[in-house]
């Protein structure tokens, strides 16, 4: 099919299907926003499923084997119909690739098919309180007893963890250097040896949680890779989860940003000289962004260093972003709206990047990691 022709199947089909019961979630379910209609957009997940625009990228023949510009398509196309934040991006674009490259065939047929479907949610179990940015420094422990993984330990800031099935979790297994001794383990949530504790956010809201595992059990052949190969795993997934779903987090940014431009221009900031030059930086910087991702996506060798360049480059210019919110708004933005006192847009924006720069890698972290990879820095 010719990528225009795919393109307008993708409009054709999502101004269709994004009506009716499902038009309440238009613009819905974004950054700070994750607690929107969360029943409602579950059911508008089995849609996508059914239609099998989940695992479009996924290679044959665990899913459609579009190419980077469908992919690319899909995501332009979903962003400008108003499509909501995502609650099946976990299992999608982490685990089914990471399946897909280190699963067995026996994990492949059980997971990847629930996943296509939007039947089963996943959360992503690596962060601890004394192990953020320092994934090496896991101390979750998972003993083998009688054919079964018994988990014991706490996560942290683990998103959609209160609406996930399964859980995939790095633990420690044995003993050895920092990053030795770790195994992958793919974990259901529903079990008496697991609690989540949502966690209330500076927005008042809370997508991410603390969670306890204290004896949870999960099946012996729940590990991909062979245990002790936790951390080659790990740190594949994170490289997936700065792939090509990093393009329609960006088409997003652009919809706040277009946001952020009509309201100015309806208050008469944008004739100020100085927040007009701030919007100017503000799309400049996300055209970096967009090329940054796509010259790594078409790169035919890997950059060691690419992934933690992308994440530092759009951590900052997002939290820049709710900050050039507030500016446009002026004074009125520092008070809250008549009852029942919610946030704005521009405030939501405002405080929910307030933590960009420190989830999914502090920027000190990504610095490290680019020293390291890609100018060779001397290890002390």
């Amino acid at each position: 099919m010719e990528l225009d022709d795919f393109r307008a199947d993708v409009r054709s089909w999502l101004a269709e299907h994004l009506t009716g019961e499902f038009a309440p979630l238009a613009g819905t379910g974004g950054p700070g926003r994750e607690h929107e209609h969360l029943e409602l957009r579950a059911r508008w997940e089995r849609e996508l499923g059914a239609a099998g625009w989940i695992g479009l990228g996924w290679p044959e023949p665990f899913g459609r084997g579009a190419g980077i510009p469908e992919q690319v398509a899909f995501f332009e196309e979903y962003a400008r119909a108003g499509g909501p934040g995502r609650l099946s991006h976990i299992g999608e674009y982490l685990l089914a690739p990471t399946l897909i490259a280190h699963g067995t065939p026996e994990q492949r047929q059980r997971f990847l098919p629930p996943i296509a479907r939007a039947e089963e949610l996943w959360c992503q179990g690596y962060s601890e309180p004394g192990a953020g940015s320092d994934l090496a420094g896991v101390q979750t422990r998972a003993v083998l007893e009688g054919g079964e993984w018994r988990i014991t330990g706490q996560k942290v800031w683990t998103s959609l963890a209160h609406i996930a099935d399964w859980c995939f979790v790095l633990a420690r297994t044995g003993e050895g250097q920092r990053k030795h001794g770790l195994s992958y383990l793919l974990m259901p949530m529903d079990q008496p040896g697991v609690q989540v504790r949502p966690i209330v956010q500076i927005t008042g809201t809370s997508e991410f949680n603390e969670v306890f595992f204290d004896g949870a059990v999960t099946a012996a052949g729940h590990v991909v890779g062979v245990p002790g190969d936790g951390w080659r795993v790990a740190t594949s997934t994170l490289a997936f989860e700065r792939g090509v779903a990093t393009l329609g987090q960006q088409l997003g940014f652009a919809r706040e940003l277009e946001s952020i431009v009509e309201r100015s221009r309806a208050n008469g900031t944008f004739d100020d000289p100085l927040v007009a030059d701030r919007i100017v930086a503000a799309w400049a910087g996300l055209q970096g962004l967009r090329h940054h991702a796509l010259r790594t996506l078409s790169a035919t060798e890997p950059d060691p260093a690419a992934a933690s360049v992308a994440k530092l480059l759009w951590a900052g210019w997002h939290q820049a972003l709710g900050e050039l919110a507030m500016a446009v708004d002026g004074p009125a933005a520092t008070v809250l709206r008549d009852a029942p006192y919610e946030l704005s847009d521009a405030q939501r924006l405002f405080l929910f990047t307030r933590a960009d720069t420190i989830y999914g890698g502090s920027n000190e972290i990504q610095r490290n990691i680019i020293a390291d990879r890609l100018l060779g820095r001397a290890r002390r």
